[in-house]
């Protein structure tokens, strides 16, 4: 089954493509995007083309990666119109891990009506369809409240909390959620992976 394009009540999810890089680079270079981890902002659109190269490569190789998130809608209350990009994710195997990795950014704008919860579970149930014996990890940041929230109702539970590898905070705390139980191995090879 192809799962490139996919709709939501409110979103279309479209495998992520280089003609994608103006919107992604305004995304991942607002520094609110970024509150909870600063040193992650985008400074330069080349940094970003490296990124959808990454996600490219995803969808070539596991036949699932990080999407696009149109909106299909006006969204009231806010700016946002039917068409505007409004953030990206999805779920994917990151180079060397064997993890289904879910991720996903949305622009400020987008805050607060729900659409995190619907880009999450259309991840959530296409890893599942994909390879439902590959587990799905989120690993966070223990202050961003926010993100712990969305992926306790997406129905992940708490399997490790320590140091968070590769973050310029030496007092960062990540915390790695995932849909099923994991070995010992496997959580420690997760929490080394920055």
């Amino acid at each position: 089954m192809e799962f490139r394009h996919l709709t939501t009540a409110r979103l279309r999810l479209d495998a992520v493509v280089p003609d994608d890089l103006d919107a992604h680079f305004a995304l991942m270079s607002d520094p609110a995007v970024w509150e909870h981890l600063p040193s992650g902002r985008h400074t330069s659109p080349e940094r970003t083309a490296e990124g959808i190269e990454h996600s490219v490569g995803h969808w070539e190789r596991d036949g699932l990666g990080y999407w696009t998130a149109r909106l299909l809608v006006h969204l009231g209350g806010t700016p946002l119109r039917a068409g505007d990009v409004v953030g990206t994710g999805g779920c994917a195997v990151r180079v060397g891990t064997s993890w289904w990795n879910l991720y996903y950014r949305l622009t400020p704008p987008a805050w607060g009506h729900g659409l995190a919860r619907e880009l999450v579970e259309a991840a959530l149930d296409t890893a599942r369809a994909v390879d439902p014996d590959r587990p799905v990890v989120a690993y966070l940041l223990e202050h961003n409240v926010q993100s712990r929230i969305r992926a306790e109702h997406a129905g992940l539970t708490l399997v490790w909390r320590g140091p968070d590898a590769g973050n310029p905070d030496p007092d960062a705390v990540r915390l790695v959620y995932a849909d099923r139980p994991l070995d010992a191995d496997l959580i420690t090879r997760i929490a080394e992976h920055p």
